[in-house]
């Protein structure tokens, strides 16, 4: 990844002479350009309004710049000289927060999609997109840390309960394993102790370059110099040095628990400064990506942002891996702005929203399918409505009984209850391998539920 150009220094406007600032402040009239808030490293190769044709390119951007200025509050992070980042407040903002706060805010549990779904089992649906966006969030965000498990492979490990194989599992299966942790102390203060078990969660048995054991929940030593590089070895990001690190973390504890602040920043920006915060001090050997998604997820929660157990962040962040850490050089080159990423997250977010009622949507429609195929008298549950829809997507799959209990969050028996009693139907099929049952579904699935069947309660 290339390090984006440094922007002209705003003190350079003043050797221009008076005529020339007045002139370049006159046609200042917006942070934004074409809804964008756009770096130099971008700017530079764009056509000029045509307002500011007279103007040079630099001098467009110190016009910008006058602009983005005045809109200016400093954070209380802090680079490695000390000088702090700071974030402008530019019209976009406040209209995604707006609506971030509609779409994942409030009592509701997820939106008209999910609300539509009124059943008696609306509690077993919510276990169930919890489960999914664990799992997703989970491989994704192992993945953008150089997890090299496939999705269905790692699913499938996750829903069976089995043990990794690998290092690239056990990262998968310890992030899972950090998200429950959040849903567990969403409540809890953010603390130095609480970000050293989420670390250790993270990063069990995943460190044995890497100091082993002994590099797990604790801060890098001044003797371990961490570097952020690119895939051709440039270094992108020098984080503070060790000996701050205690002071650092304990600033950017009282930062989430809003402790000691004058102004009021709104959760959604402070989680997102939380995310940013930890992956720029880079305080542990390893692990400081995931460990900085994960303070954003608990952030969100403990804010009451509950929607978020259902988002995958990640997932929408490896579709375009560039775009994340240009936001974070972006910052770094311009000032210590912090808007470019701010914007940058609140574009992942709704864009996260939008899957998730998209998801909703179609499962939604998929249940209602099914049970367009399922007599009015057969009385299935909704996990088997779940199931049996799945199943008639893919007719080869393989079903285990951890696996629909892992999906469902629901206990061993009852998830053994729901598949004998489909197989009972004549719905599923049974096997056995060693100790562990399989089932999967009948070559005429469709005609069979078509034909009907008595299903069961539970």
């Amino acid at each position: 990844m290339r390090i984006p150009r440094t922007p002209p220094k705003l003190s350079d406007i003043q050797s221009l002479g008076i005529e020339k600032v007045i002139r370049i402040t006159s046609v200042a009239r917006d942070a934004m350009y074409k809804g964008r808030y756009v770096h130099w490293d971008k700017l530079r190769h764009l056509p000029k309004p045509a307002e500011m044709a007279d103007l040079t390119h630099e001098e467009w951007w110190f016009s910008l710049k006058h602009i983005r200025r005045s809109l200016m509050r400093p954070l209380s992070l802090k680079d490695k000289v000390g000088k702090p980042f700071q974030l402008a407040m530019p019209d976009p903002i406040p209209e995604r927060l707006h609506k971030l706060d509609m779409g994942i805010g409030g009592s509701q549990l997820s939106g008209p999609s999910l609300e539509h779904e009124v059943t008696p089992s609306l509690s077993s649906m919510r276990d169930h997109y919890i489960v999914r966006s664990l799992t997703e969030e989970a491989i994704t965000s192992s993945q953008l840390e150089g997890a090299a498990t496939t999705r269905v492979v790692a699913k499938q490990m996750l829903r069976s309960g089995r043990s990794p194989r690998d290092n690239s599992e056990r990262m998968i299966f310890n992030n899972y394993r950090v998200m429950e942790e959040i849903r567990e102390r969403k409540n809890d203060p953010l603390t130095p102790e609480l970000i050293f078990e989420l670390h250790r969660i993270l990063t069990r048995d995943t460190l044995d370059n890497l100091g082993g054991a002994d590099a797990v929940g604790r801060l890098r030593s001044s003797e371990e110099k961490i570097q952020v590089v690119d895939i051709e070895g440039e270094i992108l990001h020098t984080p503070p040095d060790a000996e701050t690190l205690g002071e650092r973390m304990a600033l950017m504890c009282d930062f989430a628990n809003n402790k000691n602040s004058s102004q009021f920043i709104h959760p959604v920006i402070r989680a997102i400064v939380l995310h940013f915060w930890l992956a720029y001090d880079h305080p542990f050997v390893d692990g400081n990506g995931r460990c900085a998604r994960a303070l954003f997820y608990w952030s969100m929660l403990n804010s009451g942002y509950f929607l978020c157990e259902f988002l995958s962040i990640s997932h929408i962040i490896k579709q375009a891996k560039v775009k994340y850490g240009r936001a974070f050089l972006y910052c770094e080159t311009d000032e210590n702005d912090l808007t470019y990423f701010v914007l940058y997250h609140l574009d992942v977010l709704q864009r996260a929203v939008e899957e998730l009622h998209q998801y909703i949507d179609r499962k939604t429609q998929e249940n209602r399918q099914v049970e367009q195929l399922i007599r009015l008298s057969a009385n299935f549950n909704l996990r088997q409505r779940t199931l049996l829809g799945h199943a008639l997507r893919h007719p080869d799959a393989l079903y285990t009984i951890a696996e629909h209990q892992a999906s469902h969050n629901v206990t061993y028996q009852t998830a053994r209850t729901d598949l004998q009693s489909l197989t009972r139907l004549g719905l599923l099929t049974e096997s056995k391998r060693g100790r562990e049952f399989f089932f999967r579904p009948v070559a005429d699935l469709r005609v069979r539920l078509q034909g009907g069947g008595e299903g069961v309660t539970g």
